[in-house]
């Protein structure tokens, strides 16, 4: 079951250049953080792979100390962190441990030392879209995702250890929805993880930690996460079942909106609202986080265009600006025609925004950040669409890519470029689809369309920047966005439906070479001009 809070895939709302490589990886090291011995006094990144290869160019290295440090993922302060760790007195350094095809494309291990002694190793690996996944701490493999609010245990491993954790919780009325323990062996280190319905305060977390055979004790908080909202009682809203909203795939969301006769946008709200826990209260969180996500992308569409400047690498700026200006000229009219130029445009000024480390939505990556609010606010406005229509065309979106989240993939270093463009190429047809007025399966149409037709679409970002080909692709993603909603509105239905075009996606993704996903080793990043451009000191791949 798609088990992601739609914030997951309209979001975070974070410093760009990456969602995978900047703000998954201070994620990572937030958590990491929260479980650290305290007061730290040095920390060592061990980068590996994708991140190994392409860390500069990304910004992974700022985000990791960032998030050591403690600012969110969306403070713009993080492309000063190398700067802030010097006042704090922290010191740090980054290896490049370079390519183990037994882990996650993205994978950092953070090594910290307390003052006076105390060690702790995490392992995290970045999932794409800002999803993390912890995956060892100190050599002990384990699985906090942070999906629910967790609790994190170290204790010996000895008889009677989990009776009296479980009853500690249970005696608190905190409601236990899974358990797992991790060990490497009989009778020695063991680490407890929690997954719980509510967040604990932090009276009981102490209490835990004082337990028989305990070392340490912490709620684990991953920023942008879903946090569950109290109960609401008997108000006028409240909870929807949560197992009425739950889908797998396409099929299941169509069958849903079939039976309660709601558009896909609806549904995914009223599956959001059963997440935070109903009523009021949780209505007012989500209705204010999706104000807030349509804010911030008004932002990031319109600053670029208004303030054109250099990105990071220097190697995009201003191209959305001109294109822009061309909107009302004839050569626009006999090619991509108005509305389709301004989106186009605005998916540019996105990405230059995110270059230059502004604050974005990753839509579902930062990568593709450009695609959704390009083509849905420049339709919306052509139409004359208001807030609460542009609003439900984003839960519609929501929807669309949490499927492909689960059952492919959104990250370029898993899926290639075709998980991120071809994604939120997907997710901006299916909300234009409703937007205009179109029915659940024509959306689920576009999107199958729109998936088709970047198929096999590599990740190859020159001198590992989010700057090139990036921009253009997100330009090029508005324009078959608008396309597959033009042939799903008009009966031009996919042949291959939505769920088996998600496979085909996944495979394809499994079987493509890691050169050309987002290691910055092949396709345009291997041309000659492009490893000129890394050996001018760009700081990337060559």
């Amino acid at each position: 079951m798609v088990t992601m809070s739609a914030f997951e895939v309209l979001g975070p709302i974070m410093v760009g250049p990456s969602s995978s490589h900047t703000a998954g990886a201070l994620r990572i090291a937030l958590v990491a953080r929260s479980l650290a011995p305290h007061p730290l006094a040095d920390v060592e990144f061990l980068l590996y792979n994708s991140f190994s290869r392409t860390h500069a160019g990304h910004g992974t290295d700022r985000a990791l100390v960032a998030g050591i440090l403690g600012l969110a993922p969306d403070d713009i302060r993080v492309r000063r962190s190398f700067e802030l760790a010097g006042e704090a007195g922290l010191d740090f350094s980054i290896l490049e441990a370079g390519a183990d095809e037994t882990r996650h494309p993205n994978t950092v291990e953070i090594r910290m030392r307390a003052e006076g002694g105390p060690t702790l190793s995490v392992t995290g690996e970045s999932l794409g879209g800002g999803r993390i996944r912890l995956s060892s701490i100190d050599g002990v493999p384990v699985d906090i995702a942070g999906e629910m609010p967790t609790v994190f245990v170290a204790h010996e491993d000895r008889p009677g250890v989990l009776a009296a954790l479980t009853k500690a919780l249970s005696g608190a009325g905190v409601n236990i929805a899974t358990m797992r323990t991790f060990r490497h062996e009989r009778g020695g280190a063991a680490y407890t993880v929690f997954e719980v319905d509510e967040p604990v305060d932090e009276a009981l977390v102490g209490r835990l930690r004082e337990g028989p055979h305990v070392t340490f004790a912490a709620q684990v908080d991953v920023p942008g996460a879903l946090v569950p909202a109290a109960s609401a009682g008997t108000d006028a809203e409240p909870a929807p079942s949560g197992a009425g909203y739950s889908f797998d795939g396409g099929a299941g969301l169509l069958g849903l909106c079939e039976r309660g006769g709601l558009t896909i946008g609806e549904l995914m709200r009223a599956r959001e609202l059963s997440l935070a826990g109903g009523g009021p209260q949780g209505a007012a969180a989500a209705d204010a986080q999706i104000s807030r996500v349509l804010e911030v992308m008004r932002d990031e569409t319109h600053e670029a265009l208004a303030h054109p400047r250099r990105s990071l690498g220097g190697m995009i700026g201003g191209e959305g600006a001109a294109l822009w200006a061309c909107a009302g000229t004839a050569r626009a009219q006999a090619l991509l025609g108005e509305t389709a130029t301004r989106g186009a445009a605005m998916a540019m000024a996105t990405l230059e925004r995110s270059s230059t480390m502004g604050v974005i939505v990753a839509a579902p990556t930062a990568g593709s950040s450009g695609v959704v609010p390009g083509a849905l606010l420049a339709c919306a406005d052509a139409v004359g669409a208001d807030d609460g229509a542009i609003r439900r065309a984003l839960w519609n979106a929501a929807a669309v890519g949490a499927i492909v989240s689960t059952n492919a993939t959104v990250a370029g270093a898993e899926g290639g470029c075709q998980a991120e463009v071809g994604t939120a190429s997907a997710m901006a047809a299916s909300a234009l689809v409703e937007l205009l007025g179109g029915s659940p399966a024509q959306c689920l149409d576009a999107a199958a369309l729109a998936i088709a037709n970047t198929l096999g679409l590599v990740c190859d970002p020159v001198s590992g920047m989010v700057e090139y080909p990036c921009q253009a692709r997100n330009a090029m993603g508005v324009s078959v966005a608008m396309c597959s909603a033009q042939l799903a509105l008009a009966g031009v239905s996919s042949l291959v439906p939505f769920d088996e075009v998600v496979g085909a996606m996944a495979e394809v993704g499994a079987r493509m070479p890691s050169q050309l996903r987002e290691t910055a080793e092949g396709g345009l990043a291997a041309t000659p001009t492009a490893r000129r451009l890394g050996c001018d000191g760009c700081g990337g791949c060559a």
